[in-house]
């Protein structure tokens, strides 16, 4: 590792120098070897030289420091140096002269705005995807000016009031010498160029409004709880900047028989007692379609039954769900004489002392027959 210069050697000053020729020394050696202004190589190295040698020197205590025993107690730390906030080369020269060099100006974000739509598709089109259209109202570039808002897209001056830098500097005189700050130009609202001809289809905007009609694909399985993105279908962005981007919100209508949890149909069947007690052919509906199925003897009410790969398809990819049909037995209210009277017969022939059903033991019980009680 390289020595390190003598400091009142890198800022030129003898050792009595007092602190308005460290000022000087220091404002001098920044404006020539400042990044911004010198692209020579080194210059860098050497400002950073220059600025650690005046934060040092510019400190009474650690001045004295150095002085007695030299750069091994020069270094006291962060925060010694008052013009030292945890900033960077730039904006220590900032403080000092008013910001960057001139013709650069601070980058601003000139993206679109993102916007939002909600589209309404039935339950079909959820489980087997669809294309839709939305309608957006949004601004876009004017094809007039194609965004430079000048006349035939010309493109537009360079203000003069601030020479294209977007900022005016102000010259402050203070103890401790001139310090410059900078603020917005006024006459250009901090742009850098003047609309001094506009285009008569925008008047100057560089954007107007249109409503436009997009396509949007809708994919198998989605739910409610996604929300689709077209990127650059937002807004354009000002002077010929990004566009946002589109998202789009779905919202399913219900169905008259299906309901839905993640990738399963549920299907509620009624039959009635006949059905239920000697089983029948049913027709069963399906997102697919009818299709047939064998209701088996003894079917109890609430039974459920599936149905492999009549669900919906995984929006990420992957098998279909399943459907799931819960099996109601229906009791009329109402019977003929006929009806009543075969009902009653079947009911002298099944009995009426029903055995009891089995029911899961209370915690107590189970305690019991653990202990052998």
């Amino acid at each position: 590792m390289a020595e390190k210069r003598d400091y009142y050697e890198v800022l030129g000053v003898s050792r009595t120098a007092s602190d308005d020729d460290l000022r000087k020394a220091y404002r001098r050696l920044a404006r020539r070897y400042h990044p911004d202004v010198n692209r020579e190589d080194g210059a860098e190295e050497k400002f950073k030289e220059v600025n650690e040698a005046y934060e040092c020197l510019s400190d009474p205590n650690r001045r004295a420091a150095y002085d007695r025993y030299g750069h091994a107690a020069a270094n006291g730390g962060p925060g010694a140096n008052p013009f030292d906030f945890g900033s960077s080369f730039s904006d220590i020269f900032e403080t000092f002269f008013g910001g960057a060099a001139q013709g650069r100006r601070r980058p601003t974000s000139n993206r679109g705005q993102d916007l939002q739509v909600t589209v309404e598709i039935d339950f079909e089109e959820a489980v087997f995807g669809a294309e839709k259209e939305v309608e957006v109202t949004r601004l876009e570039t004017c094809e007039g000016c194609n965004g430079t808002r000048m006349r035939d897209g010309k493109q537009p001056p360079r203000c003069e009031t601030c020479g294209g830098t977007g900022e005016v500097r102000r010259v402050q005189q203070t103890i401790l010498g001139q310090f410059m700050s900078s603020a917005p130009c006024a006459s250009c609202n901090g742009e850098g160029v003047q609309i001094t001809d506009p285009c008569p289809r925008c008047r100057g905007k560089g954007r107007v409004t249109f409503a436009r009609r997009i396509s949007v694909t809708i994919p198998p399985g989605i739910d409610e709880t996604a929300t689709l993105r077209l990127s650059g279908q937002g807004e354009a962005g000002p002077a010929g900047g990004q566009a946002g981007n589109l998202f789009v919100k779905v919202r399913i209508r219900p169905h008259q028989y299906f309901t839905r949890h993640g990738k399963t149909i549920q299907l509620q069947v009624g039959v009635n007692v006949a059905q239920a007690i000697l089983g029948d052919e049913i027709e069963l509906e399906t997102v697919d379609g009818a299709v047939a199925f064998k209701l088996p003897q003894a079917t109890q009410s609430g039974q459920q039954f599936r149905l492999r790969g009549k669900g919906v398809p995984d929006m990420h990819g992957g098998d279909r769900g399943d459907q799931i049909v819960t099996i109601h037995v229906i009791i009329p209210k109402e019977l003929t004489t006929e009806q009543r009277e075969l009902v009653e017969k079947l009911g002298q022939t099944l009995g009426r002392d029903l055995a009891p059903q089995p029911t899961h033991k209370g915690f107590f019980d189970k305690v019991k027959d653990a202990l052998g009680v």
